[in-house]
């Protein structure tokens, strides 16, 4: 059985870069081959702040928004999140989808592509990564951060990495491939 894998973009604001590194986090992730593979991206969701009357725990989502991005998360093996840092912390509307949710992400592992300035968005992955253990998530501890993710991005838009953070994809896709297969078991189960 294939592992699905979905990459999610954790930026909504008009003018970010995450598709562009996004971009290249699928692009590595098909020539890996391991996984098959969904790009998500949350601004095209659009969900709203918290708006479900129940606790995600049980699962009676009313909203049809809701319930497709419980299926997207309900049916992946393993994730990677792309996120910025904004003001030193995961964006909003990424902590927002995760708390959107609470079964569906148990017993999956996920990976952190980072982008900023000099820290390379890591304040807001380690912040990301706490969040999803509380969510069940085995967040792992191979990540790639991007530091001044600007000097990357062409003059046609296109994220281009350096030799370390292909090295650094390869070596988180290699160990999401060993925990997603592990964890498979338990969360079909």
């Amino acid at each position: 059985m294939t592992l699905k894998l979905k990459i999610i973009i954790g930026s909504t604001r008009p003018g970010r870069v995450g598709p562009k590194v996004a971009a290249w986090v699928n692009q590595a992730a098909k020539a890996h081959g391991k996984f098959s593979i969904e790009l998500v991206d949350l601004a095209d969701l659009n969900l709203p702040l918290l708006d479900e009357p129940s606790h995600p725990a049980m699962q009676k989502y009313e909203h049809e928004h809701t319930k497709r991005w419980s299926a997207i998360v309900g049916e992946a093996d393993a994730f990677v999140f792309v996120t910025p840092e904004y003001d030193f912390h995961t964006p909003a509307a990424l902590i927002n989808a995760v708390q959107v949710l609470l079964k569906e992400w148990a017993y999956k592992p996920a990976g952190v592509v980072s982008y900023g300035g000099i820290s390379g968005g890591l304040r807001s992955a380690q912040i990301l990564r706490s969040l999803l253990g509380n969510v069940g998530v085995a967040a792992i501890q191979q990540s790639v951060p991007i530091p001044f993710f600007s000097s990357f991005i062409n003059d046609d838009g296109v994220f281009t990495p350096n030799d370390k953070m292909d090295e650094g994809m390869t070596l988180m896709l290699d160990e999401l491939v060993k925990w997603a297969g592990a964890l498979q078991p338990l969360h079909k189960g």
